[in-house]
């Protein structure tokens, strides 16, 4: 099994399998004496130069998922032409599903390496609920999620609405938002509720709530997929730095852009203009993780509250409990470690551009990456403004 993404926290993390081997060795070496311990040592070092090798062949290597064509209808997947992708999900049979913001699409990428789309026309619009999901129009849409029935949820950002596309009939409704952008309080049916755009939407673990990164609100809302009952878990609304250790539904937000929740429900909040991380945790607390606030490119590989970022855009959670961050205007993929309370940076080089494919991920060029998903222990970003769609392989 690779152990990039998960159990890797900075490049010594490789050896950690050599060190296990010299821990067998000293042992080893204390049961046994003269001639008996020679070609135990030769054994040990020829399994020593083994693992040295296969951790170098096995790098992490950046390639492409999609886009790169110039087919704008639909096809294989490599040779189509995408438009602003940002999010990215997928269903239970691997699928995966992607949204483009400047495209004003919902594509599906098959396992077959076919792309389709599944709503709207590439037009600009909010029109077509009740009718199919293909003749519709989205408008900026920035985010998804599927569901575990494969229902898919889009979050139709500048429609200030999350919309679903069911399965089954692919017919296209709107569960959250009247289509204003505004605010009229909690407590209420999400299709009566105002929003002041649907930037982010992200599932709990469990998949039983969806939390909305209200942008234009400052605030992080939570609404019950079950009873539809919306409520805010962070922001009062006003714009500000939070104090460590306030409530949170008390407390000021600068710009919360995304968020994602882990499996301990702590909520991470990432703030554009901000450029910091915040959580949430169990008891309703807020406090800052990673960042100064000040705009910048610095800490990788020390304390995350000394790092700066520059404009960052989406998170996702990794399995182990580490944050993926898209670092947008720095064009690169940063992760923090809660447990160490470190940061490091796991793609992009700082450069804009498109070189780097085939190669060491954090030496590739990105271009505003606007999205980071984690499936199937792969890592999957969306290279926005270079219109694709990427992976981290072993």
């Amino acid at each position: 099994m690779p152990v990039w993404p998960f159990r890797v926290k900075s490049k010594m993390d490789n050896l950690e399998p050599i060190r296990a081997w010299i821990g067998f060795a000293n042992v080893r070496a204390r049961q046994l004496n003269g001639k008996a311990m020679q070609p135990t040592i030769r054994f040990l070092l020829a399994g020593l130069f083994a693992l040295a090798l296969s951790n170098s062949a096995f790098a992490a290597k950046l390639v492409l998922v999609a886009g790169g064509g110039n087919k704008v209808a639909g096809g294989p997947v490599l040779e189509a032409k995408l438009n602003g992708p940002f999010g990215v999900d997928f269903d239970h049979d691997g699928n995966m599903y992607l949204v483009e913001m400047l495209g004003n699409r919902l594509c599906k990428l098959d396992r077959q390496g076919f792309l389709t789309r599944v709503a709207g026309n590439g037009d600009k619009g909010d029109a077509g609920d009740g009718g199919p999901a293909a003749n519709a129009l989205l408008n900026g849409p920035h985010t998804l999620v599927v569901l575990r029935n494969g229902d898919v949820l889009v979050g139709d950002t500048w429609n200030n609405r999350i919309r679903k596309i069911n399965a089954k009939s692919g017919i296209i409704s709107t569960i959250a938002g009247t289509g204003e952008n505004g605010f009229n309080g909690d407590g209420g049916n999400g299709v009566s509720t105002k929003f002041g755009g649907t930037y982010c939407i992200a599932l709990n673990p469990a998949k039983k709530e969806i939390y909305v990164a209200d942008l234009d609100n400052r605030r992080i809302r939570m609404m019950d997929l079950g009873s539809s009952f919306v409520t805010t878990v962070a922001g009062n609304g006003q714009k500000g730095v939070p104090k460590d250790g306030d409530k949170a539904v008390d407390a000021p937000l600068v710009d919360p852009r995304a968020v994602a929740v882990d499996g301990k429900a702590n909520i991470y909040i990432l703030e554009r203009s901000g450029n910091t991380l915040r959580v949430v945790d169990s008891s309703g607390k807020i406090r800052t993780v990673v960042g100064t606030g000040e705009k910048g490119a610095s800490g990788d590989g020390g304390d995350a509250p000394k790092a700066t970022m520059n404009g960052p855009k989406h998170l996702c959670i990794d399995p182990f409990g580490n944050v993926i961050i898209a670092d947008t205007e720095n064009h690169m993929i940063r992760k923090y470690l809660p447990r160490e309370g470190t940061i490091v940076r796991v793609a992009g080089n700082g450069h804009r551009g498109t070189s780097g494919l085939g190669g060491a991920p954090e030496e590739a060029e990105l271009n505003q990456p606007h999205g980071v998903t984690f499936h199937a222990g792969t890592l999957y970003i969306s290279d926005s403004s270079n219109n694709r769609i990427l992976k981290i392989v072993e």
